[in-house]
């Protein structure tokens, strides 16, 4: 119990620091508006009324906490509760439709975003393992594609994905693929990288051993290469799983019309309303938090598995 206290507190103390810093930002970056709306008023604002206006603005700089809480309540629970309601008398599985279709509901707006966030991350981490492979074992391959791969990660992104948006529609192609190609060329980068340093990790020693013991490259490979680049791969879905989100959500501000949280937060800001942006900032957040714990657990089953672990 003693050794639980001493990993949260620390943690509870940042996260504190932080709600505290936030809430005085708020009220510094949201003044303006209550300074102006007093002086068009004919009064003065004491300090009291300053706090208190800057944290329940409909349309602030800097969205409090609370309000950000609020909202995600609001689009979520309390958003499949009231369309759930105003569906009663209808079949279970057409409710359970229109509250998943629910263009509203920040819920379905996180599921179009995790949809082509796994597609693409399923895409990149095989292409990424296969590039990795042909690196490793063809000089050919080694001297022109790794350059080639390198320099695939200098084109910016947010000039990229209309080009890759616009080709694909061209040829009738649109919806969950397009997003879930940016996805794929944002996280294939780390997974090669990974993959390349995991297959050449074994060192001159071990790689004679298999001479010795006459493992051709087929043994070579899944005996000794493959084993050693397993520490290696899942560090770099770890990094691939969180750009495969970057890489959605970027393929969403593109094309807002389909959905999903960076159509959310496009939405948001053609509106003016800083909250919408914040809550789906902080899902996005949150989902990457998720993602990435579960490829650290997926990790340590594997490794303990393969004995890297006890």
């Amino acid at each position: 119990m003693s050794g639980f206290r001493k990993n949260v507190w620390p943690v509870l103390v940042v996260v504190a620091v932080i709600i505290a810093l936030w809430y005085a930002f708020a009220v510094v970056l949201n003044s303006n508006w209550a300074y102006d709306k007093a002086k068009r008023g004919g009064y003065e604002l004491t300090f009291t009324e300053l706090v208190a206006d800057t944290w329940t603005q409909k349309k602030p700089r800097l969205p409090t906490p609370d309000q950000i809480g609020e909202e995600l309540w609001k689009s979520t629970g309390a958003r499949i509760i009231k369309k759930w309601d105003r569906t009663e008398g209808k079949p279970f599985w057409e409710r359970i439709a229109k509250v998943a279709g629910d263009p509203r509901n920040l819920l379905r707006h996180v599921w179009l975003t995790l949809s082509a966030t796994m597609l693409g991350f399923v895409f990149g981490t095989g292409l990424g393992i296969l590039l990795a492979v042909g690196i490793v074992h063809n000089k050919a391959m080694n001297n022109s594609v790794m350059p080639w791969v390198i320099t695939s990660q200098t084109i910016p992104i947010l000039a990229l994905a209309p080009m890759i948006i616009v080709v694909l529609n061209s040829i009738g192609v649109s919806g969950l693929v397009p997003k879930s190609i940016i996805s794929a060329y944002l996280s294939f980068f780390p997974v090669v990288v990974g993959m390349v340093k995991g297959l050449r990790s074994p060192d001159a020693m071990q790689l004679d051993q298999m001479r010795t013991w006459s493992g051709n490259k087929s043994q070579v490979f899944w005996k000794l290469r493959l084993p050693s680049s397993v520490p290696y791969l899942f560090t770099s879905l770890k990094i691939g799983v969180a750009a495969s989100l970057v890489g959605a959500i970027v393929g969403e501000l593109t094309i807002s019309q389909n959905g999903g949280l960076g159509a959310r937060m496009l939405q948001g800001s053609y509106v003016g309303t800083t909250i919408l942006i914040w809550a789906a900032l902080i899902a996005a957040a949150t989902l990457a938090a998720v993602l990435v714990s579960i490829v650290g657990q997926t990790e340590t089953v594997v490794k303990k598995r393969m004995g890297f672990v006890k």
